[in-house]
């Protein structure tokens, strides 16, 4: 069975295709200029009884017609002198069955993993070898560490993708708090998308805990005990109801907006994860902080828990 770990590091190519222009230009290799991308099904396997799977298949065809291009991925966690001949395999079988070129990529989180993956293989013996197999390979060697706020911003994907392949690298920690200051600033979706990929891709690492710490919010991948699982199921764990309304106050100061004395009792008041994280989300964006609860139940629909959060009322607080 596949890992989440395992699934992360080639399925971000499938779901966010825009990553392989930026990681093609990192491996000095060209791609057809936009291309449309179809993810194909990864059963290499032909009428004998043994099953060959690679992990990703995409095929790019480009934009004004021509010869596609095939794109095996495949994540490789060790070394595995039995690799070589596996993806000679896929390699044959993929032109052979498409009659058009192939490209192996293979994705490594660590540098003698890398170093190993980029060959050569010859395939054969001593005094011949009549295949040689030369994978492309993305590793802590060519892949940026990103270490700027407006880096991450501008490219999530690439971000979360350098996040990923250096998450066993010293430069971890710091990668991981600027993606995650990029992420607070995008919507829920978006933000729950990447906050569980890289959890996943993280797997048992020690800088996992890391990023538990550092993002919390809905579940993109079920029942694979991810922390941001663990607290849609809570629900009402006292320390992120505190952390997300400070983040709501914390908000409305920087944007110099006034806050009503009732609109702070609102906010501090709720142990609503789903009325937070809504907040939260719009906190960006609203003009007035009324416009925080225009699509919220009125104050006795809501869940209160008065006192949960101890923060202070804003000086000009109203007596209503």
């Amino acid at each position: 069975m596949v890992t989440s770990r395992h699934e992360a590091a080639h399925r971000i190519f499938q779901e966010r295709p825009a990553l392989l222009a930026p990681t093609f230009r990192l491996l000095g290799v060209s791609l057809p200029e936009k291309p449309r991308v179809e993810v194909l099904t990864p059963d290499v396997t032909e009428l004998e009884p043994v099953e060959r799977r690679i992990d990703s298949v995409l095929r790019l065809s480009p934009e004004k017609g021509g010869t596609p291009l095939l794109l095996a991925i495949e994540a490789q966690s060790r070394p595995d002198p039995r690799k070589a001949r596996n993806w000679a395999y896929y390699l044959s079988f993929l032109e052979s069955k498409n009659e058009c070129p192939a490209y192996l990529l293979v994705v490594c989180q660590d540098k003698t993993t890398a170093e190993w993956a980029s060959g050569p293989f010859d395939l054969g013996t001593d005094d011949w070898s009549p295949l040689t197999v030369r994978p492309l390979v993305l590793g802590p060697g060519n892949v940026p560490v990103i270490v700027e706020p407006e880096e991450a911003e501008e490219d999530l994907t690439m971000a979360t993708f350098a996040a990923m392949t250096h998450g066993k690298s010293s430069d971890a920690p710091a990668i991981l708090k600027v993606l995650a200051s990029a992420l607070y600033r995008m919507d829920r979706l978006t933000r729950k998308y990447y906050t569980e990929l890289l959890e996943a891709k993280l797997g048992d690492t020690p800088i996992r805990q890391t990023w538990r710490d550092l993002m919390k919010n809905g579940s993109f991948f079920p029942g694979r005990g991810t922390l941001v699982e663990e607290t849609f199921l809570k629900g009402k764990a006292a320390g992120i109801v505190e952390e997300r309304a400070r983040f709501i106050l914390r908000t409305l100061e920087k944007r110099d907006m006034p806050v009503r004395a009732s609109q702070h009792a609102r906010i501090t008041g709720t142990d609503d994860m789903t009325a937070l994280a809504h907040w939260m989300d719009k906190v960006l964006t609203v003009t007035d902080v009324s416009e925080l609860f225009d699509d919220i139940p009125p104050d006795d629909d809501v869940t209160v828990s008065r006192g949960t959060v101890p923060l202070p009322l804003p000086d000009d607080a109203d007596k209503g």
